[in-house]
Formats: C-alpha cells, structure tokens, sequence
C-alpha cells in the first residue's frame, strides 16, 4: 500500500441535486429545511453542519458516493433556510437532538443511520448517537469539540487561539471596552441580544469574523466576507454565542464520560494537525474513552473540510463503511 505522501487524494464526489426537499415543523416555532439526495435505496447517512447557526451547503452531499448513500442534509434551528432566522428560543443541544430524531422517523424513515459531523456538528453528533447508539451505525466525525471549558476558552480568552492570531483576536476585542474584557462570551451576549439592530450586527460581523480568520489554513477575503456577510454572521454569532453562554447544555465532561455508550459503533476521527478551532487534544481524549473510533489526525490539515489532507480522511472514511 502507497505510504500517505505517495497516495493519490480522494477528493468530494462531483455535484449532485437533492431529489427530495422540504420542511418539517419540529414545533417549538421551528420549522427546519431538509433535503434528501444520492440513492434513495441507499445507506442512510445525516449530515450534521457546523456552527452553532453555520447553516448547510450543497458541498455537504459531496462527501458520500452518490450511488452508495440516501444523504440527509438539514439545517439546524435558526439557520440557513430554516425558520425563525437567528431564534435562541427552544434552541438547545437536546432540542437538535431531538429534531435528528424527527428527521430520522419523518424524513428518512429509515431504522437507524450514519452520522456524520464536524465541529460543532461533531458534538451533536456525538450527543446523539450517545443518546441514540441503537440508531447510530457508525460516526464520522471531524474536528472534535467537547464543549469543555477549556474548549470554550481556547477561542474566547487570551491564551489560547490568541496566541497563534494576536492581530485577529485584537480585532475581536475592539468593540468590547477594557473593562468588559473578563468575559468576552458575556459581554458578546449583551450586544447579540440588544434591541439595537446596529448594535447587534456590529458584534455579529466581529464574532464571526473571528471564526473567518481563524478557521482555515489558507485564509481568504472570500472566506471572511461568507462569515461576515448579515446573512450569515447575525445567526453564527447569536446562536454560537447563546451556546457557549450556555456550555452547549452539557456537563463539563459529559461527553467524554458518556462515550461509553459509543462503545461497539465503529467511527472515524479526521483531525487536523493545525486545527486552530478544535484543537487535536479533544480528538485525543475522545479515542482514550472509546478505544474502537480511528482517530487519523492529518498532518497538513486545519479544521475546514474542505482543507485537502481533511477531504481526503472524510472521503476515504464514508467509502470505507460504504464498501467501496
């Protein structure tokens, strides 16, 4: 077998069209876009996006062999195409949870599934399936976040992501006063949820673009103005940060402590080296408390799927558990 410099890449699968989409009311005053592609015969697989409030793209279904999988791709709660744009109300991990399920049993309608997720969709992913392990079949995860403190404070206090991107997080402290800097996760939140709309969407653009400049290896102007644009920063910067405010409504160790009910579900760890968001420490501890996961931590990758090394882990990850 070619060693991994020699080996040629596998990259996404070419473009494909949803042959099914729609909306589904998962109450709550939520309504989530869906849509459903690939083989409608085939291995059932969802697709769980990053964010909180990142939304889903058409790149997402070119993950998985069109003629092998039956993909779910769906926008999570405030999100994307789905409705009430940028709404913290009932908008929870447990409440996506719950929603994968609705898709599952509404949508899919298949018994059980793969998941797949990256950042923070690995989290709810690995929500799910330890909640869910009799309708996971395997996990495909990128990028591990636990939601532990020090996760949290990585991105959000001097010290961490900090001191790789001192330009980018000085710019990401200026609209927030000195003497508010102890909580930078706080002190975001009051501006987020401020009736001033100008207000809001200041914070927003320099939440978001603190994501922007820091989330690729190979950082672009197109790349911070998709993160900055109000489309996209108002619902990543509110329902992030309503997250983070609220330690994702889990436990400090909860997942690390529950992944023994993963024990038995193969999965596939892709883990950047130089992942600056979900640094590799996670993945790390993640494989010590389930020992049957591969963790394949790739030496040239960030945190982006789209970073080549990273496409190439994911794709060789759903084609394995595909049989192809």
């Amino acid at each position: 077998m070619p060693d991994a410099q020699t080996r040629t890449r596998r990259t996404l699968y070419p473009e494909i069209e949803p042959y099914e989409t729609g909306m589904l009311d998962v109450g709550d005053g939520h309504t989530l876009y869906w849509e459903l592609s690939g083989n409608a015969d085939g291995k059932p697989v969802v697709f769980l996006h990053g964010g909180p409030g990142g939304g889903s793209s058409p790149d997402h279904r070119r993950q998985f062999h069109p003629e092998k999988y039956k993909i779910l791709v769906f926008d999570q709660r405030g999100c994307g195409k789905s409705t009430p744009y940028a709404s913290l109300d009932n908008n929870t991990t447990w409440d996506l949870v719950e929603d994968i399920e609705k898709l599952r049993t509404q949508v899919a309608k298949v018994d059980k599934w793969q998941v797949f997720g990256g950042s923070w969709g690995s989290t709810l992913a690995l929500a799910y399936a330890e909640k869910y392990p009799e309708r996971t079949t395997e996990l495909v995860l990128r990028g591990i976040f636990l939601f532990d403190q020090y996760e949290i404070d990585w991105m959000y206090k001097d010290g961490g992501a900090s001191q790789i991107y001192p330009d980018k997080f000085e710019e990401f402290l200026a609209p927030i006063p000195e003497g508010e800097r102890g909580d930078l996760v706080e002190a975001y939140r009051k501006r987020l949820t401020s009736d001033d709309k100008d207000e809001q969407l200041t914070a927003a653009k320099a939440w978001s673009k603190w994501e922007g400049d820091i989330v690729t290896l190979l950082p672009s102007p197109e790349t911070v103005e998709h993160f900055t644009s109000p489309e996209v920063a108002v619902a990543v910067a509110r329902i992030e940060n309503h997250y983070m405010a609220s330690h994702g409504w889990l436990g400090e160790g909860q997942l690390l402590r529950d992944a023994t009910r993963l024990r038995g579900i193969p999965g596939v760890i892709v883990q950047g080296r130089h992942d600056s968001c979900t640094p590799p420490i996670a993945a790390w501890r993640l494989k010590q408390a389930w020992p049957e996961v591969e963790l394949n931590i790739i030496p040239d990758g960030g945190h982006l799927f789209s970073e080549p090394g990273v496409t190439d882990g994911l794709v060789r990850a759903t084609d394995k558990f595909a049989g192809v």
